[in-house]
């Protein structure tokens, strides 16, 4: 076994078959301009079209990449949370297979990371006045993603102004401890994250990034709101009883 990489990158991909070539180009060009280690995890949940095997054949070669077939299908969270497990890096970042926020962002977080050793838990921020969006969603989708923040904000004790955004990035020790606890498999495990990094007293920021929207977006605004609501009910009301 190698040395500790600097850098885990965690990729979930699910019926990616359309985007995911052209994003391992980009990982790869991306990775061969860092001069540290690192290591690129692609954890694919079980899909019904050619991804995994897209993922194998885009990867050949790179023997800092791997592919983790998941062999099921049970969400973002799942995948991402495997992701974690399997990774070894000392920084930690999980982010969306179609790179909506590019991988440009990564070195400002790295270097946020070191210059502020009391954080553990770093996330993108589509909401601060810093952050550049672009080909910004329709109208009614950005109004109900930011309803559904706002709710979330009233519901769970932590001071975060964009819970979903699929860029963060962890400390070793603290995606370890996070991760493994983690029980939410669908798109409310963000929340479920944070709530584990704040109950374990780690220390969360944020910071504004680049990001493109994707129409393709696999998020179902009405139906997936309103399961991430139930659960993050749930997560909230089992970490309030483990505090008593």
């Amino acid at each position: 076994m190698s040395e500790i990489p600097y850098l885990s990158l965690i990729i979930p991909a699910y019926n990616e078959a359309h985007r995911l070539p052209e994003s391992l180009r980009e990982l790869i060009r991306f990775c061969q301009t860092l001069n540290y280690d690192y290591e690129v995890l692609l954890v694919v949940e079980k899909s019904s079209d050619s991804t995994l095997e897209l993922a194998r054949h885009g990867t050949a070669g790179q023997e800092k990449f791997r592919v983790i077939d998941n062999r099921v299908h049970r969400g973002k969270g799942y995948a991402v949370r495997s992701g974690m497990i399997h990774a070894r890096g000392a920084f930690r970042f999980y982010m969306d297979a179609d790179l909506s926020t590019p991988l440009e962002e990564i070195p400002a977080f790295l270097d946020y990371f070191n210059s502020h050793p009391e954080i553990d838990v770093l996330i993108g921020n589509r909401q601060h006045p810093n952050s550049d969006i672009i080909k910004s969603q329709n109208w009614l989708r950005e109004k109900m993603g930011q309803s559904f923040n706002a709710i979330l904000r009233r519901m769970v004790p932590v001071t975060v102004a964009d819970t979903q955004c699929g860029f963060k990035a962890f400390r070793k020790e603290a995606a370890q401890a996070i991760f493994s606890r983690q029980t939410i498999v669908g798109f409310a495990f963000d929340v479920e994250i944070l709530l584990l990094a704040k109950h374990l007293g780690y220390q969360i920021a944020d910071l504004p990034v680049r990001w493109v929207n994707s129409p393709e977006s696999k998020v179902h605004i009405v139906r997936d709101s309103l399961r991430m609501l139930l659960d993050t009910a749930r997560i909230r009301r089992e970490l309030q009883r483990s505090s008593r």
